[in-house]
């Protein structure tokens, strides 16, 4: 749980720096001083994310489970003075959070092992603030342990969340010792757990005993990371996936993968005995325009850097009674949906589980009933009753196939397309969904939706940004010619999946 006020974006990446001898390097790539504007244009559309990051914005869907000391307080933030046996958890069922997740349509959820209280939800050797003094199960329980089972048996995403800020410790404020009794925290999380698949930091960056902020030593944590667990995302301060800057679930219109990379990178890469440096990427990450041309043109050098959409299905991140007849209404989790999903971001979605360590009947039923609209309303892509033409290019008809590992690829030379929808009578629809062909980058600038009305063609809806997924609502149109006319692109344009839907 963050707010704007406790998030530091220092958004460190690890890269190689031997690698930007090379044009385009992947998920990142240099800007040279003698670079024309089409020279950088080509190169912010050839970026593209790391192995990680694609399967991370595959998921869509993922959960928090804010649960700890704080649950049994009836507070959001502890002080890390609480007493460990009053957690005592009597119910615990990790299968019926994860199972609950799952069947919500969920691929992956974080567990916060340590809120800022500095409680451990795992017998940590390294602190006596931990479950393993808790009254529950004699001090012989690990929940850790048991959500990290859980979420093998279901077939679904494992990932921890670790506190930077610690209000247990004695030695928070001194940069060294606490650095290193995160490490060996960090260490037990990435070693005993089997696979985990994110590791999720905030900036919250408090002051300690002796009146001082502790430095944290990012990059080392990093590269512990990517040393005892290689295939983990790290976020949202972390090299693979940034905060989108609000907690209220919902992302920007114009939504870019491909963000601006400051100086501190060219700073560190011009020494050649470094093999490892570390740069952030520049600007303000709140701003509703971070990777618009007018940003890229003056960069130093570009990043793959994707959004992640955070909110609560509560007012609080922790469990408190008196919300649950204030948990959100399935209507408002399928707004939150468009305005995350469809707007080039994952949503995580915060479900914390009450005292008895299970997650309330209130939370469930919306979950159900909005994993029901969902599957509801895309049950049928309308859209496939069509023929398809496009005015030039390869493989249109791959749009329709379900698959995001095939696409639509407009001709070399062409930034703009348009792909026209004859269906053989008048349908009706007011959903949008479209995917671009992340794998090989982010292009779509501009892009209109119209219907032939007579010998007119008309409007029905217009976005920026696509990216892996936009979705986008409208007054319900019914009409028997349809087109896709994208207008900007930063090289030839690549369309995955088109769907036409029809709300109920």
């Amino acid at each position: 749980m963050r707010t704007i006020k406790t998030i530091l974006f220092a958004g460190l990446v690890l890269v190689n720096s031997s690698l930007f001898a090379q044009e385009n390097t992947g998920n990142q790539v240099i800007i040279k001083a003698t670079d024309k504007h089409e020279d950088i244009i080509r190169k912010a559309a050839n970026v593209r994310p790391s192995t990680r990051q694609l399967r991370w914005q595959q998921l869509e869907l993922t959960a928090f489970f804010h649960f700890g000391v704080n649950t049994f307080t009836n507070r959001e933030w502890g002080d890390g003075k609480e007493d460990p046996k009053i957690f005592n958890p009597t119910k615990l069922d990790a299968r019926q959070w994860v199972r609950t997740m799952k069947e919500a349509g969920f691929k992956q959820v974080i567990l916060t092992a340590k809120h800022h209280d500095g409680f451990c939800l795992w017998p940590s050797k390294f602190t006596e603030h931990s479950v393993k003094n808790s009254t529950w199960k004699g001090g012989k329980g690990d929940v850790v342990k048991e959500v990290a089972a859980a979420c093998k048996e279901y077939k679904i995403g494992f990932g921890v969340y670790l506190s930077p800020w610690d209000r247990n410790h004695k030695d928070y404020g001194d940069s060294k010792i606490y650095n290193e009794y995160f490490v060996n925290q960090l260490t037990e999380l990435l070693s005993n757990y089997g696979k985990v698949d994110e590791v999720w930091f905030d900036g919250a960056n408090g002051t300690g005993p002796n009146g001082k902020k502790p430095v944290y030593d990012f990059a080392n944590w990093y590269k512990l990371i990517r040393k005892l667990q290689p295939s983990a995302t790290i976020a949202v301060m972390g090299p693979d996936v940034r905060w989108v800057g609000t907690e209220s679930g919902y992302g920007r219109e114009t939504e870019w993968s491909v963000l601006p990379a400051d100086e501190n990178m060219l700073k560190a890469i011009a020494d050649n005995s470094q093999k490892e440096v570390a740069f952030v990427p520049a600007g303000d990450k709140m701003g509703e325009d971070l990777g618009s041309r007018s940003k890229i043109l003056n960069a130093k050098g570009l990043v793959w850097y994707p959004a992640e959409t955070d909110v609560s299905i509560r007012d609080g991140w922790f469990y408190h009674p008196e919300q649950d007849n204030k948990v959100k209404t399935p209507e408002k989790l399928m707004d939150i949906y468009f305005s995350s999903v469809g707007r080039n971001g994952v949503l995580l979605l915060n479900v914390p589980p009450d005292k008895n360590g299970l997650i309330s009947e209130s939370d469930i039923k919306t979950l159900k009933d909005w994993s029901f609209l969902r599957n509801e309303l895309f049950a049928e892509n309308i859209a496939k009753q069509a023929s398809l033409k496009a005015s030039n290019g390869n493989n249109v008809n791959s749009i329709l196939d379900g698959s995001q590992n095939t696409y639509y690829v407009a001709s070399p030379k062409d930034t703009t397309a348009t792909i026209n929808l004859t269906f053989s009578k008048p349908v009706e629809f007011d959903v949008l969904s479209l995917q671009e062909n992340i794998a090989i980058g982010q292009r779509v600038e501009k892009f209109v939706l119209e219907y032939k009305d007579g010998e007119d063609w008309k409007t029905i809806t217009q976005g920026t940004t696509i990216g892996y997924k936009r979705l986008l609502r409208f007054i319900s149109v019914k009409a028997r010619e349809v087109r896709l006319r994208i207008l900007s692109s930063r090289l030839n344009p690549t369309i995955a999946e088109l769907g036409l839907y029809k709300s109920k």
